[in-house]
């Protein structure tokens, strides 16, 4: 299937982002890859309309903030597209994170393999790092892991490597579900339930470490979900926000129970780690 890409380039506040994503998502578009100041989003190129696009709602009324670029990927360039954009990343000395037509590492504790799709979570994102990052100062172990928002399923991959005990994987993105999978079966994960849907997707189950790469309105409407079922001195890791969010981020947590302990920043993007009603030693 051909794909048109289309890159928004974003001059106003941050939050018109959120918006701008749920009012592509109306008219068809599938994927998205969100920068600091600008948004890539994907849509198949049958039912990609300029005219429809230039009259969403966001984009007629910030004519001055908004502006856009086009591009056609034919499918039979898709492998020749990744690989000329996708490249090795090393997070923390510890974790490698490649494409299956790249060459293994040396002397690396964690390797993961991510077919590089349309999914969000290849790591050269600021926020996957982060939250990357954040995993490495934790104890796994023997821990049970709800990934919200997994996208590639990088963040679920890594959770099975560093021993969870069982790791819930969540995206409401077809795309990104069906890419969760096939990156479950590259890296020979066990221990992953891949679902297709959101925070209602979830059953009775509770969990020792819950992880939120996502945006700021969701984060901020799913914070009780997460407090709900994550089991007492459990731990929830979040980014996918910049650094004006982060005091209403914190608001949200203390109004529910959830206890601030640490942060962690690149560029202007934040990660954030709670605890409820402790906090965990590490």
């Amino acid at each position: 299937m051909d794909y048109t890409e289309v890159t928004f380039k974003i001059e106003s506040s941050y939050p018109l982002t959120d918006i701008l994503i749920a009012e592509l998502s109306e008219i068809g578009f599938e994927s998205f890859e969100e920068g600091k100041d600008f948004l890539k989003a994907f849509i198949p190129a049958k039912t990609y309309d300029n005219e429809r696009l230039k009259s969403i709602r966001i984009i007629e009324k910030e004519k001055n903030g908004i502006s856009f670029t086009e591009k056609l990927i034919k499918e039979q360039n898709w492998n020749e597209v990744w690989e000329s954009n996708f490249q090795p990343v090393t997070i923390g000395n510890d974790v490698y994170v490649r494409a299956p037509f790249h060459k293994k590492a040396e002397d690396v504790k964690y390797e993961i393999i991510i077919e590089p799709k349309m999914s969000f979570g290849t790591a050269h994102h600021d926020t996957t790092s982060l939250m990357i990052e954040q995993m490495l100062d934790e104890k796994i172990e023997n821990k049970s892991v709800l990934d919200m928002g997994c996208g590639t399923g990088i963040l679920s991959i890594l959770a099975e490597i560093l021993g969870a005990s069982n790791v819930v994987a969540i995206d409401n993105d077809e795309w990104a579900y069906n890419n969760a999978l096939e990156n479950r079966r590259k890296n020979k994960c066990k221990k992953i339930d891949v679902r297709l849907g959101d925070s209602s997707a979830l059953k009775d189950e509770m969990f020792d470490v819950i992880l939120a790469n996502i945006n700021r309105n969701v984060l901020l409407k799913d914070m009780q979900v997460y407090h709900d079922h994550l089991n007492d001195n459990g731990i929830l890791l979040l980014s996918g926000f910049l650094i004006e969010d982060v005091e209403l981020l914190k608001d949200e947590a203390k109004k529910i129970g959830l206890i601030f302990s640490s942060m962690m920043m690149k560029d202007d993007w934040i990660a954030l780690r709670f605890s409820k009603d402790s906090i965990i030693e590490k």
